[in-house]
């Protein structure tokens, strides 16, 4: 069975419903951003607990940009008038672009979008907010390779203006239009990289914060001194320990072996400093503790990252 082209010019049109997999971090500022946008958007999570808990955060991320004096409160009721929950696959059926924001997990991932293929329509496009897993790698499972792209947001999506668009060898011309009308749509700066893990900025970001591990397990300053240097230094806005702890320390161990397994290059392998620290539980901002403790005000580095 044939699925039909997509309609002339549709990089010229907007897109109207957007769907979100997933209402983690990402996947509920997408969502939020999305709404925000004007679009119809749709979140679906695994239980109703994780649907609600979804919805409190982005209500409570609404609720800052008001007291910050970004956004009225008549901006608020109408991004949550657009934002509808599900537990429901089949919800999305109508979307014009799916995103799926969920683990970072290949088998995952591909369960995932053999799903989707069944429920939606045979035009809706296909978008991964991956870091690290190439888009090629899910294209077979998706059952429409060439509706398949790779939109990477970053953390937290509602303040960062970057989105990686990643098209594959079998991505065709109009959806990674239709990907870059949704970026612009949505108020981002769209970048293209091209297909290979990590893509533009977890290639560079990622060896650059665990040089930076690899330096403090090798004396080379302490993890405020490094801090300061790269941020003073270089000019940095935050040093990269600092960075590590808010990004997570098991996300970027786990973006690390992604992306040593794909190129097998020692740059992208997780120290053994990062492993002890993921083993101890020590995730960073998250769990309350990383390079730093966060438990006390100011930071202060934690004894285990010595």
């Amino acid at each position: 069975m044939t699925t039909p082209a997509i309609a002339p010019n549709a990089e010229r049109m907007s897109i109207a419903r957007v769907g979100v997999v997933g209402g983690g971090l990402m996947g509920s500022g997408i969502a939020q951003v999305a709404a925000q946008a004007g679009i119809a958007t749709t979140l679906r999570e695994l239980s109703e607990p994780l649907v609600q808990r979804a919805r409190v955060n982005i209500t409570r991320s609404l609720d800052k940009s008001i007291e910050k004096g970004k956004l009225t409160a008549d901006a608020r009721d109408a991004a949550l008038s657009r934002l509808t929950t599900t537990t429901r696959l089949d919800d999305l059926a109508a979307c014009d672009v799916v995103i799926e924001a969920v683990v970072e997990d290949l088998d995952v991932k591909n369960a995932l979008w053999r799903e989707l293929n069944v429920h939606c329509a045979a035009d809706t496009v296909f978008a991964s907010n991956t870091s690290s897993l190439t888009i090629a790698a899910m294209a077979a499972a998706s059952g429409r390779p060439d509706r398949l792209v790779g939109l990477h947001f970053f953390n937290p999506v509602p303040l960062m203006r970057l989105v990686e668009v990643v098209r594959t060898l079998t991505t065709s011309d109009a959806t990674f239009d239709r990907a870059m009308t949704l970026v612009r749509q949505l108020g981002k700066q769209p970048v293209v990289a091209r297909d290979s893990s990590g893509f533009v900025v977890n290639r560079l970001l990622i060896p650059y914060m665990l040089d930076a591990i690899r330096a403090l397990e090798n004396g080379v300053g302490t993890i405020t001194d490094i801090d300061a240097g790269m941020q003073l230094g270089a000019g940095h806005p935050m040093g990269p320990f600092t960075l590590l702890d808010f990004v997570g320390l098991d996300t970027v161990e786990r973006v690390a072996e992604v992306m040593f397994d794909e190129y097998r290059e020692q740059r992208f392998a997780p120290p053994p400093l990062l492993r002890r620290l993921v083993r101890a539980g020590h995730l960073g901002r998250k769990a309350g503790r990383g390079f730093y403790d966060h438990t006390v005000d100011p930071p202060v580095p934690s004894p285990l990252a010595l």
